[in-house]
């Protein structure tokens, strides 16, 4: 449990209706920690009595009520402001770290002072690698590569997977170009220096955003297998898919029209703009009909 000194990690937990997953998070984060942490819990106007349940089984823990759901990034940045860690972990609550998670964090970020994030090896329940757990950063080409089907043909290839990183051993410490936000430790003063989110991602992106600013300002960006932790994935935005699926495909846009599109073509930037969006339609088409309520990124 944290003690009563200044706190050495605040976790940031946003979230929406779901209670159960919250509570388990927060309190996995809690009794896994061995050393001072807070946990700021950021509820987005959940309907499902989530905030009084966070303060009625952790008095200790820090609770922010949205007035309605502002999104994961705005939701954060409310988050941050009330945090007093040296570093900050991105936390969702459908995440349980495992024993000794977040001190493993903490302390590679202690020992590597050029490191600005880093990440834990992220599994699903049964087991296998949530693959956003290590990713290069999206471009027209992995774009392609991914909707092409290439990426799955060729899973070791540096070409074809890059974003998924298949080419590194995910049993290995290695640098990347993102992790994900469900699970991701990032050092205060980076933060101080680069900016935390940016607003203009409702859900979606903002983690790859950050680290491409972070990479920018000189900071790395590290994945540590022997920090581990289990996502349920998805609790959140099968909520509202239809909603979800514009918003991740919105921020496809919003990072491509932010970091590349000054130094594209007109012509070009206009193909991926298309292609965007086409992506959204048939996705969208092919969940109406199948009822199908899972977004994978």
């Amino acid at each position: 449990m944290a003690d009563k000194g200044k706190p050495v990690v605040s976790a940031i937990v946003v979230s929406y209706n779901v209670r159960d997953l919250l509570l388990d998070s927060v309190r996995a984060f809690y009794s896994s920690s061995d050393l001072p942490v807070e946990a700021i819990v950021v509820d987005n106007a959940s309907t499902d009595g989530s905030a009084d349940a966070v303060q009625a089984e952790f008095p200790q823990a820090k609770v922010i009520r949205m007035p309605t759901n502002v999104g994961f990034g705005k939701a954060n940045n409310a988050g941050l402001q009330q945090a007093e860690g040296r570093f900050i972990l991105l936390l969702n609550p459908d995440v349980t770290v495992l024993a000794g998670c977040v001190g493993k964090l903490a302390d590679f970020l202690l020992v590597r002072p050029d490191v600005g994030a880093v990440g834990p090896r992220l599994t699903r329940p049964a087991g296998d690698l949530d693959l956003a757990a290590r990713r290069g950063f999206p471009t027209p080409s992995t774009a392609f590569y991914r909707l092409t089907g290439l990426a799955r043909l060729f899973p070791r290839s540096k070409r074809f997977n890059r974003y998924n990183m298949g080419y590194l051993s995910a049993a290995e410490v290695h640098e990347m170009d993102s992790g994900t936000a469900a699970c991701l430790m990032i050092r205060r003063t980076a933060i101080d220096r680069v900016g935390f989110f940016d607003p203009d991602y409702f859900m979606f992106g903002e983690d790859i955003d950050l680290c491409y600013r972070l990479k920018l300002g000189g900071w790395k960006v590290y994945y540590i297998p022997s920090a581990t932790a289990v996502h349920v994935k998805g609790a959140s935005t099968q909520q509202a898919t239809n909603r979800m699926l514009y918003e991740f495909h919105r921020a496809m846009w919003t990072f491509h029209y932010k970091h590349y599109a000054e130094d594209m073509p007109a012509f070009a930037n206009g193909l991926v703009w298309a292609s965007i969006w086409a992506r959204w339609a048939t996705l969208a088409a092919r969940a109406s009909i199948t009822k199908d309520r899972r977004i994978s990124p």
